[in-house]
């Protein structure tokens, strides 16, 4: 089973089963993003866990997703007049016209993609000038620690194929295509900063 057809497959009980990570970081998506009549562009869209929010603060949005299943949830969901879904693969060309939105959003996305440095390209070029391109990632402190996207099957646990990115390496991407990263967060389960920090969010803005 590949990362899509994992996906496809998990999109059943997505919305439904605990998931701290899920949750955590559309808590966190909500505290960081805001604003009103945004041109957003929301990659890894999935069942629309945020599209929801994005969408009262979004003059359009569309929401990208390479899981049809996934993006089939969200469109049962989420019927509104200034969002749109399409399928789209963040490893290929997104097919966006350059200068097209203002804000990016991209949740839980990053883990499954080796080449970090074509999603920075691409955001880059689809951003308007002081456009920003927002992500929260399972922090990569425990992804160390062996934690990955897992989930249930009828024949028990699948964990779905993931790749490492340290903070540098994200750094190293936003310098490479024109960003300055404007916010930075670590955000811990029920808050115990004394614990390792589930999640990393950050922020760049393009120059």
């Amino acid at each position: 089973m590949n990362i899509r057809t994992a996906y496809d497959a998990w999109s059943e009980t997505y919305d439904e089963v605990e998931n701290k990570t899920r949750d955590l970081e559309a808590r966190a998506l909500r505290k960081m993003v805001s604003g009103e009549n945004l041109k957003i562009l929301e990659i890894g869209c999935g069942t629309g866990k945020n599209t929801e929010y994005l969408r009262t603060i979004a003059e359009k949005l569309i929401g990208a997703d390479f899981s049809a299943e996934m993006l089939a949830v969200a469109q049962q969901k989420i019927v509104a007049v200034n969002v749109e879904f399409r399928e789209l693969d963040l490893r290929e060309d997104w097919g966006f016209p350059e200068d097209s939105f203002d804000f990016i959003t991209c949740s839980l996305a990053l883990e499954h993609i080796e080449n970090i440095e074509f999603v920075f390209t691409e955001a880059q070029r689809v951003l308007k000038k002081g456009g920003r391109f927002y992500f929260g990632e399972l922090h990569p402190f425990k992804q160390y620690q062996g934690s990955k996207a897992r989930f249930e099957t009828g024949t028990g646990i699948f964990e779905l194929e993931c790749f490492v990115h340290h903070v540098s390496e994200f750094f190293e991407a936003g310098k490479n295509n024109n960003f300055d990263c404007v916010a930075l967060k670590e955000w811990f389960d029920d808050d115990e900063k004394s614990q390792i920090p589930r999640l990393l969010t950050m922020i760049f803005k393009k120059i």
